[in-house]
């Protein structure tokens, strides 16, 4: 359960194959029918290590302040993202997509600010140093194609790393992502499903 089949995504802005959390960090975004962007992020917490319940807690705020010495930094943040696909490929939903997820923070993307505001933030569990999988590829590639034919402002080459829109304050999904590998994964994707 939670691996990404062909994708739907419900009228309310769900993911019907993948596991839900409800994250409380989330509102309405300013235009709902503006979501133009992807953003892909990298977490693991502790950082270096896979698997456990830490990035469900941190986006539900329950995160223990006392069960890592890394978590007395983290634990109060307010933030979460759309979706975090597990290094096995396995999806988690925390917002809806027509909500705005806190994942973007201060960010810029052609001229615009906010980013939070017009995109979906999508998590890679993985580091910005180790190679993430071949089964995050596919479910990542999976799911923009998904999203790509359910929104139409977005495209293509609307798809950015955290990086990209916050240069000097953030580095992931880091030189370990292989973006030339994904845009290929997502082009075989929108051709496999181009008319359906």
């Amino acid at each position: 359960m939670g691996h990404m089949e062909p994708v739907d995504i419900s009228g309310d802005g769900w993911l019907a194959a993948a596991r839900r959390v409800s994250s409380p960090n989330c509102d309405a975004r300013p235009d709902p029918a503006d979501i133009s962007l992807i953003v892909v992020h990298c977490i693991s917490l502790p950082p270096g290590e896979f698997g456990g319940p830490w990035i469900d807690q941190l986006f539900t705020n329950s995160l223990p302040a006392n069960g890592h010495p890394y978590f007395a930094d983290v634990h109060h943040l307010k933030v979460s993202a759309h979706a975090l696909i597990r290094r096995d490929g396995s999806v988690t939903q925390y917002v809806p997509f027509q909500q705005r997820a806190w994942h973007a923070g201060v960010s810029r993307y052609q001229g615009r600010e906010r980013c939070n505001d017009f995109s979906i933030g999508i998590e890679l569990e993985g580091t910005e140093t180790e190679p993430y999988t071949a089964p995050q590829y596919t479910a990542l590639a999976m799911l923009a194609a998904c999203l790509l034919r359910r929104y139409p402002a977005l495209t293509q080459e609307r798809i950015a790393g955290h990086s990209d829109i916050a240069p000097g304050r953030k580095t992931d999904p880091g030189d370990s992502f292989d973006w030339a590998g994904f845009r290929r994964l997502l082009r075989e994707k929108l051709a496999d499903n181009g008319s359906a």
